[in-house]
């Protein structure tokens, strides 16, 4: 007999929101496709903890630098400020679940609790895959919020309960954590397995002093080779890579901190003010203050 939790349930283009993400508490699951057509250009961040489970057979996702083969029923998990992308298959388009969701600072005095609930988003692999019957259990906890999402219901209460749920679902996925089977499958490429570890230590240590000749030492390569084969497999030179990582990082903190400009330029690699405004402005199209101010556009910023 089929348990109704093998699959996650799914309708193109459903969503649930409850609030927006100027709101202490925000949701959002889209139910929706992509195609090897719109894949991201570059990596990008959220302010907010996000979680993508893919329902089509396969794609990847580079997270800091590094690609991860996922498959269906594989869970992505994002916490703030982690540099991300999608790159999906070409052919038919990928169907998959994105859920965005923040809490208030306070997380309702109950701050240390909450923080258990996260402890699966700090892992240092953030992609999960469980065998079927922990799948189930992660399936049904989905699965009902998905079918409540269609009740008529008063919205304060809708909000509640969504946010009861997704709770029980966070649970759930920390208590199956141990039951994780996920392992990254080695690129065949031992050229382009290089090249990205390269460019995950360039995530890991965009705030120190990067350049061709350094990483060349760090890495035992030539520059040349290094030059040429980095902008071969990731698309950018690597000069640009360094700094749109350190862009990125900017961006989150001028969202999510108070700091001086000049600090968070200094704290992100940059030596020169003058040289981070040039770089910032190019990539941006506006000032760091000016971004600032925009709030990011709507704080989802995909600038770069």
């Amino acid at each position: 007999m089929t348990n109704p939790d093998d699959t996650l349930l799914y309708k193109k283009k459903h969503n649930i929101t409850i609030n927006d993400i100027q709101h202490s508490l925000y949701y959002y699951f889209d139910y929706d496709e992509r195609s090897f057509d719109i894949n991201m250009p570059f990596q990008h961040f959220h302010s907010f903890y996000e979680l993508m489970i893919l329902i089509s057979p396969q794609a990847y996702h580079l997270v800091k630098g590094i690609p991860y083969s996922i498959r269906s029923g594989d869970i992505v998990l994002l916490r703030p400020s982690v540099l991300h992308r999608s790159e999906y298959q070409k052919g038919a388009p990928s169907k998959r679940l994105i859920i965005g969701f923040l809490y208030p600072p306070s997380l309702w005095g109950m701050p240390e609790t909450y923080q258990k609930l996260f402890e699966p988003f700090y892992s240092p692999l953030p992609i999960f895959r469980f065998p079927s019957k922990q799948q189930q259990l992660i399936n049904e906890k989905l699965n009902r919020i998905y079918r409540y999402s269609f009740q008529d219901e008063e919205p304060e209460l809708k909000s509640l309960i969504v946010h009861g749920m997704f709770v029980e679902f966070l649970y759930t996925l920390r208590q199956l954590a141990p039951f994780n089977t996920y392992t990254n499958e080695p690129l065949k490429d031992e050229a382009s397995q290089k090249i990205y570890t390269i460019a995950n230590f360039i995530h890991n240590h965009y705030s120190e002093e990067l350049t061709l000749d350094s990483l060349s030492r760090e890495f035992y390569i030539s520059p040349y080779y290094l030059s040429h084969q980095f902008k071969d497999v990731t698309g950018y030179t690597l000069t640009q890579y360094i700094q749109m990582t350190r862009i990125r990082n900017v961006q989150y903190l001028l969202l999510n901190t108070k700091k001086k400009i000049s600090e968070l330029a200094e704290e992100c690699g940059f030596t020169s003010f003058s040289q981070f405004n040039r770089i910032f402005q190019k990539y941006c199209s506006q000032s760091p203050s000016e971004f600032r101010k925009d709030g990011g556009g709507n704080s989802l910023p995909t600038i770069l």
